[in-house]
């Protein structure tokens, strides 16, 4: 490929997906505050930058995925002015609707181009180039990265203009927040009605209860082999990403002036789980707190009647 990228941010998501744009050929240029995280890349064959600002010139594409929107946009802040008129820069971090839009504000100030293009898929999704891409941006732009998109994952989604692509991340995580804490409630009440993990697995998965929650990340060991919970809940999508991608869409939700009493609620419980497990489990761990919460509640009752 003759295209030179710049990837800044090359964390557990970053790294592979620079790694994935090296095999299909095309010349990266990568940064990352961290030397290790650098390290990991440049053994993948990502060309290592000192900084930011270096990694950006003379790229013909800059892909950013970093933790939060002030992350990027004080990325833009210190690169825009560093890079070619026009460059495209495709942010892939998953950041408020509002920031998404401030920063293709201020490339757009700077004479550059810009998609918000958010992923779904996970480290796993990653590793594999099976994310999928959720973008925001001009038509044209969208078309011009489609490729480098592919390249890291399997679908991607042109969503409409500037935001649409996180707007459509942060739905996409609450149905799937909400999702996960409902089948992790089913398999709980299944264990106190003396249903088998795998009873009920094969009946949801085949009837209306199947979800991608259920019948790919099923939150108990046993029915999906691949599952984070037949690895101890080793994240495959960090408890701490699910709470902050909830609260992005609880905030969108009150802003919006939406009902989503589900998506509050979904927000509050991943917000308390992740403050005691931070990004060490999987989001699907939720289901062990439904079940400690249950026994510690029928031990309170007990200790009240005697």
């Amino acid at each position: 490929m003759s295209l030179t990228v710049a990837f800044v941010g090359l964390g557990h998501m970053g790294a592979p997906m620079a790694a994935n744009l090296v095999r299909a050929g095309y010349r990266v240029r990568g940064h990352d505050l961290v030397p290790e995280a650098l390290e990991s890349a440049v053994g993948a064959g990502v060309e290592p930058a000192a900084d930011a600002v270096s990694a950006v010139a003379d790229a013909d594409v800059v892909v950013s995925m970093l933790p939060a929107g002030r992350h990027v946009l004080g990325l833009y802040g210190t690169v825009l002015a560093a890079a070619r008129p026009g460059t495209l820069f495709v942010d892939c971090s998953t950041i408020d609707v509002a920031d998404a839009r401030t920063a293709h504000e201020r490339a757009a100030t700077a004479g550059m181009r810009s998609l918000d293009a958010p992923v779904s898929g996970g480290v796993v999704g990653a590793e594999a180039a099976t994310l999928t891409f959720m973008a925001g941006g001009g038509e044209a732009e969208f078309t011009e990265a489609r490729p480098l998109l592919e390249a890291m994952g399997r679908k991607a989604v042109h969503c409409g203009g500037a935001g649409a692509g996180q707007a459509a991340k942060i739905c996409n995580n609450m149905i799937l927040g909400v999702s996960m804490i409902a089948v992790s409630e089913a398999f709980v009440l299944g264990e106190r009605l003396g249903l088998s993990h795998q009873a009920l697995y094969d009946v949801a998965s085949t009837a209306s209860g199947q979800c991608w929650a259920l019948s790919v990340n099923c939150p108990v060991p046993g029915p999906v082999p691949g599952s984070p919970a037949n690895r101890d809940y080793r994240p495959g999508f960090a408890a701490s990403l699910m709470a902050k991608d909830l609260g992005l869409a609880a905030r969108a939700a009150r802003d919006s002036g939406v009902d989503s009493e589900l998506g509050l609620a979904a927000a509050r419980l991943y917000e308390e789980y992740a403050e005691r497990v931070g990004a060490t489990e999987d989001f699907s761990g939720i289901v062990r707190t439904i079940r400690d919460r249950g026994t510690r509640q029928e031990q309170e009752g007990e200790g009240e009647k005697r």
